[in-house]
């Protein structure tokens, strides 16, 4: 396999492992600015698109977080619960749709409308995953489950309501280390929405 770019040449693939994501290493030829052509390998992990959502409610000053069970986290000295937003792998649909569907899954709330605030790679130096960013308001008009997950999934989620000022403070404290729930407490603190 030869593909060359400007500044990339892909020398070849060899998948590695091909179970809940694909593994894959690759070797490439890296024309540096000063012209010169160095090879380099690299393992890329490809997992698939998501979208994450913060739920906020303005009158109540609160947010909606999800606490489960992280493996890779715990075999990292943590203990392995992790406060964050909800989401999931877009699985080939449409980000906005995806994201209200696992908004509900996870949180228990129905929500119909969404805005989607940005579009980020989590981890560019080994994941392929974009991750779509939206925030949605809720009340508790629009709890029509206690959410969770699904079991099958090996999910066993808990829904956390949350005061504004007190997951804020939970960044400066550790207790919410998870980085796309952080980007989305920070947007909504400097839009000035809660």
């Amino acid at each position: 396999m030869q593909s060359e770019h400007a500044q990339i040449r892909i020398i070849s693939s060899t998948p590695l492992s091909e179970n809940w994501g694909k593994l894959t290493k690759y070797t490439f030829d890296f024309r540096r600015r000063d012209g010169e052509w160095q090879r380099q390998s690299r393992e890329v992990y490809d997992r698939g698109n998501g979208a994450v959502i913060l739920l906020y409610n303005r009158a109540k000053r609160s947010v909606v977080l999800t606490r489960q069970f992280r493996l890779p986290l715990f075999v990292s000295q943590h203990h392995g619960f992790l406060l964050e937003a909800a989401a999931g792998l877009l699985d080939a649909l449409d980000p906005e749709e995806r994201i209200k569907h696992e908004a509900e899954e996870e949180t228990g709330y129905r929500i119909d409308q969404v805005q989607k605030v940005f579009e980020a790679w989590m981890s560019p130096g080994s994941v392929t995953e974009r991750l779509h960013f939206f925030i949605a308001e809720y009340d508790d008009s629009r709890r029509i489950s206690e959410g969770g997950g699904l079991i099958d999934e090996g999910e066993d989620i808990e829904v956390v309501e949350m005061d504004f000022a007190t997951a804020l403070a939970g960044i400066r404290s550790g207790d919410i280390a998870d980085g796309k729930t952080i980007m989305l407490l920070q947007h909504l603190a400097l839009e000035g929405i809660l």
